[in-house]
């Protein structure tokens, strides 16, 4: 079953296999199978799980009381029946609600009865269906509204074991968020997430999202090793609106500063097989299925 199933040993022996692990391509499952399956549910992780990606790809967020649930967006709007932030939701009322019917409306050829009704859940409830011998990848959302996110994530996994069974990467936009998990645990492998798109409207010049780089005709050795210092890798888009945004060379440059290379969210098997080409670590995509098949 690749490497999702390959997490054996303990503590520091588990993550050093992690490690090495990462130095080969990653099939990073996007929301779960989220082309197939409605995102972050349970059936789309079960379908990633079941073809083979090397990790299952989630969101955290907290609700209204505290908990840690797995959905993408900060409100409740595009992928279930209701409507409003998701912040201002206990977990009981995000529980009540139909996560899964918007996919069967949006996607008629691929809809299935079983996905009414799929429920947002919470991250101790992956855990329960998959265990510490899957690996997660796992983003920090909105960390800047809930200060308390990353101790208490980094609680739920230390507590559920899947630190010291080198089952986990986080990754995030926010290099604050970034750092205070490596506060909490230095041994984490983290991923810094990058977003290039064009200055204005009409300018090819490109920027980063956060400003955590240059834009990528600027970036600079010394901007990759900052991101090194705390990061084993950078998860990056590859066009803005169709356009071209990164290249080979900005992979390579990458990788020659010993960071790994994971690209979003690619679903197109010429797209594949460009940056399979370029040597790529790894692809986020909704569709782990095509991608397995080109890799494996």
């Amino acid at each position: 079953m690749a490497t999702l199933m390959t997490s054996t040993g303990a503590g520091a022996n588990s993550i050093e296999q992690q490690l090495e692990a990462l130095q080969d391509f990653q099939v990073i499952a996007h929301r779960g199978a989220s082309g197939h399956a409605p995102e972050h549910t349970l059936p789309a992780w079960q379908m990633a799980y079941d073809m083979g990606a090397d990790y299952l790809e989630l969101d955290i967020q907290m609700t209204a009381d505290g908990r840690l649930v797995v959905l993408h967006d900060e409100t409740v709007d595009r992928t279930t029946n209701a409507e409003g932030p998701l912040q201002d939701y206990t977990l009981a009322e995000l529980q009540s609600l139909d996560a899964g019917s918007w996919f069967n409306d949006a996607n008629p050829d691929r809809a299935q009865s079983a996905f009414e009704g799929a429920r947002v859940v919470t991250l101790d409830e992956v855990i329960d269906r998959f265990g510490t011998q899957t690996r997660y990848y796992i983003e920090t959302k909105s960390a800047e509204r809930d200060p308390t996110l990353e101790a208490e994530l980094m609680d739920t996994l230390s507590d559920r074991g899947l630190i010291e069974a080198g089952a986990v990467v986080i990754q995030s936009f926010s290099q604050d968020s970034l750092l205070k998990v490596k506060s909490i645990n230095p041994d984490v492998p983290l991923v810094q997430l990058v977003w290039y798109y064009p200055e204005s409207e009409d300018s090819d010049t490109l920027i980063e999202w956060t400003g955590v780089t240059p834009g990528p005709s600027a970036i600079t050795d010394a901007d990759f090793e900052a991101i090194r210092d705390y990061a084993v890798g950078i998860g990056t888009n590859l066009d803005y609106q169709g356009d071209a945004v990164i290249d080979e060379t900005f992979v390579k440059q990458a990788q020659a500063n010993d960071l790994r290379v994971h690209v979003y969210t690619i679903n197109d098997i010429p797209a594949m097989e460009q940056l399979l080409g370029w040597g790529v670590d790894g692809m986020f995509t909704d569709y782990p299925d095509r991608l397995i098949r080109l890799t494996r």
